[in-house]
């Protein structure tokens, strides 16, 4: 039996953008065992992936993990990291392996002079480059997310006026700058006139409470209560999806829910649109085209380095309410 380990540490999205890979991984490869390493925050997405064999959690000593891994005495690594933690994991194991285009170089060439040079293909697509010498190929069924028995959630358990439907929206995010400021939240929410779920991270708590507070009992916030996935099954059970270009955005798009994204300091461009090539009707973007200083970063800024913020500033909620019901059939 064959041994491959699958590296990619992190983040939330990033993880979920790698389940084709790995699907393709066991499903074409016949007798093997795939393995991944992730760092420990991330563990709970891979372990309940059923096509991962065993999950490695990237350790405090680095020198610890390479020892562990050694054991196991892989026939190939293939990293889906590409940074210089990965490369040490991956020389120090001494097994034939690959990497996929990181594009890094195009990417600043286009958040820094605007020189567009990135090519029209999306990560995934770019990640099939790091196993195409073991002969594995993109199966087009997209991305995977699943979802734990004891995180499942059931219409019933939500509260009453939510149990007939209800439109998500994600606040939450790493970079402020890729998140639709709370006063266009609360213009969406007020616009929508629907029942609305907030979903984000602890940090998000405060600002959900703040939106039910303006908006009112149609909206009900569930930021920091919930582990990942359980908010993931809140997206399941969702009629729409509203969500800024984050994590939550891929689950939302492994689960092939009607996505409305909106984009900030970074661009479709980057290869990184929610990937549902089964269902691409299903995915809407809105951005504010023209803006000569956007994108400004790959990632994202604790605030805007011109300070208008006109790349989320400039969005219409009306419009992105209005993209929300037609994503529903107009509910």
């Amino acid at each position: 039996m064959k041994k491959i380990l699958v590296i990619r540490f992190s983040s939330i999205g990033d993880i979920v953008l790698t389940t084709p890979v790995i699907r393709c991984l066991k499903r074409q490869l016949g007798d093997v065992e795939v393995h991944v390493l992730t760092k420990a925050a991330y563990q709970s997405i891979y372990g309940s992936n059923p096509y991962i064999d065993k999950v490695f959690v990237l350790d405090d000593s680095l020198k610890e993990t390479i020892k562990a891994l050694r054991a196991e005495h892989y026939d190939f690594v293939v990293d889906l990291h590409r940074n210089w933690r990965s490369l040490r994991v991956k020389t120090a194991l001494h097994r034939p392996g690959a990497t996929f285009p990181k594009l890094d170089l195009k990417k600043l060439l286009y958040t820094r002079f605007k020189i567009g040079r990135l090519p029209n293909v999306h990560i995934v697509d770019r990640y099939f480059k790091a196993v195409s010498k073991l002969g594995v190929v993109n199966d087009g069924q997209g991305l995977d997310f699943f979802i734990a028995d004891g995180d499942e959630m059931h219409y019933e358990d939500l509260p009453e006026d939510f149990r007939d439907g209800f439109a998500a929206v994600v606040i939450g995010g790493q970079h402020a700058t890729k998140i639709l400021p709370m006063g266009q939240v609360e213009e969406v929410c007020r616009a929508l006139d629907y029942p609305v779920i907030l979903i984000g991270g602890p940090d998000d708590f405060v600002t959900g409470e703040r939106i039910v507070q303006h908006v009112g009992m149609h909206v009900g916030n569930s930021c920091g209560s919930l582990t990942i996935g359980q908010s993931a099954s809140l997206l399941k059970l969702a009629d729409v999806v509203l969500t800024n270009d984050t994590g939550m955005m891929h689950i939302a798009a492994a689960l092939r829910k009607p996505i409305v994204s909106v984009w900030g300091n970074t661009v479709p461009e980057f290869g990184m649109t929610p990937y549902m090539p089964t269902c691409p009707e299903r995915s809407c973007i809105i951005e504010k085209k023209g803006l000569k200083c956007r994108p400004c970063h790959k990632l994202g800024y604790k605030r805007c380095p011109k300070g208008h913020f006109a790349c989320m500033q400039g969005l219409d909620p009306v419009l992105i309410a209005d993209k929300m019901k037609k994503m529903m059939g107009d509910k």
